[in-house]
């Protein structure tokens, strides 16, 4: 998925550091994603620790680290179920009816024949699961599969902030449900949906790994499309753009964010914490540091790269398309 903030080419970094500091055998320790998003950064650390607990405040996130990071045994005949929801006819329902432009809802995140065929898929799955003909692990699995899929076909420039005018090529593609597939091991994790700040003061590990939003941008706003598709539930969609009602995050507002962080630093019972931050974040390098050495030993790696943007053409021409990523250390005391 084209995600903002997303780690998939900072995770050979983040994970290179992590081993350099707490050592290269992992396998007793609780890894703990506490913003997991799309989940990249717990995935890659599921096959090397005892356990990983992943959480994120929005659902579609929460379905998909439930699938990637919860799942983690065999799912007899997952594929067949897939190539069912690949057959399904499509049907007029509640993205078609708001989010496609033959319904007149005048919102074109999708083409007409992909917003009924995941209207379809999405009412088919939670037949099933209603009528508890496939377990837990099989809905998220499918569910996550949908979510990935549908987004992959989606008339966006990367975000649902907007739709565009026109059906781009990828829009105008007939969306197929692609497994979300997920590693296989022994060991159970855990994921959770809730406000990370609330959810610090109940679990406890080895490893805490922080990945906040840096700026103003809200991720309920940018993925509420995904939201809905996964909790496919009934509201009025609000203004030319349909979004649904959200939550804002403390960690993208300037008056709040320092106070909300030491607050998470505060209670967070890790021994190591690691924090993902750039360099455009609403807090500073300084801001962060003075923070986090009033709770233990703190140290600061950094790593250039490639900036997100929506428009890849204006990412070609952006002067400065490149940001520094800061990886800031803590060893609590």
């Amino acid at each position: 998925m084209n995600y903002i903030g997303s780690k998939y080419r900072l995770s050979k970094f983040i994970k290179t550091t992590i081993v350099s500091v707490v050592g290269q055998d992992l396998s007793d320790k609780i890894f703990c994603d506490i913003f997991a998003g799309t989940g990249i950064v717990g995935r890659n650390f599921k096959n090397l620790v005892k356990k990983v607990i992943a959480n994120d405040f929005e659902y579609y996130s929460y379905v998909l680290n439930k699938n990637y990071i919860e799942n983690h045994t065999p799912i007899p005949n997952k594929e067949e179920y897939i190539e069912q929801l690949n057959k399904t006819e499509p049907v007029e329902g509640f993205i078609y009816w708001n989010y496609c432009t033959g319904s007149g809802s005048k919102r074109q995140y999708f083409s007409d024949e992909n917003g009924k065929k995941i209207d379809a898929v999405r009412q088919q799955i939670e037949k099933w699961k209603n009528n508890n003909e496939i377990s837990n692990e099989l809905y998220y699995f499918l569910l996550a599969s949908l979510i990935e899929s549908a987004d992959k076909v989606a008339n966006t420039a990367s975000v649902y902030g907007a739709f565009l005018k026109h059906l781009k090529q990828s829009a105008k593609k007939e969306i197929v449900v692609e497994p979300a597939e997920f590693d296989v091991n022994d060991n159970e994790h855990l994921v959770f949906n809730e406000d990370s700040n609330k959810l610090i003061k109940h679990i406890e590990g080895d490893i805490l790994y922080i990945d906040p939003p840096y700026n103003a941008r809200q991720y309920g706003a940018n993925y509420h499309l995904l939201n809905t598709i996964a909790l496919y539930d009934s509201f009025k969609p609000i203004g030319k753009t349909g979004l649904r009602k959200y939550k804002k995050s403390q960690y993208c507002i300037k008056n709040s964010v320092k106070e909300v962080f030491e607050e998470l630093i505060k209670n967070a019972k890790f021994k190591y914490i690691f924090l993902s931050y750039n360099n455009e974040g609403l807090m500073s390098v300084e801001d962060i540091k003075m923070i986090m050495s009033k709770y233990g030993k703190y140290d600061l790696e950094t790593v250039e790269y490639q900036r997100f943007r929506a428009d890849k053409e204006e990412n070609r021409n952006h002067k400065a398309n490149k940001t520094k990523e800061y990886l800031h250390i803590l060893e609590k005391i």
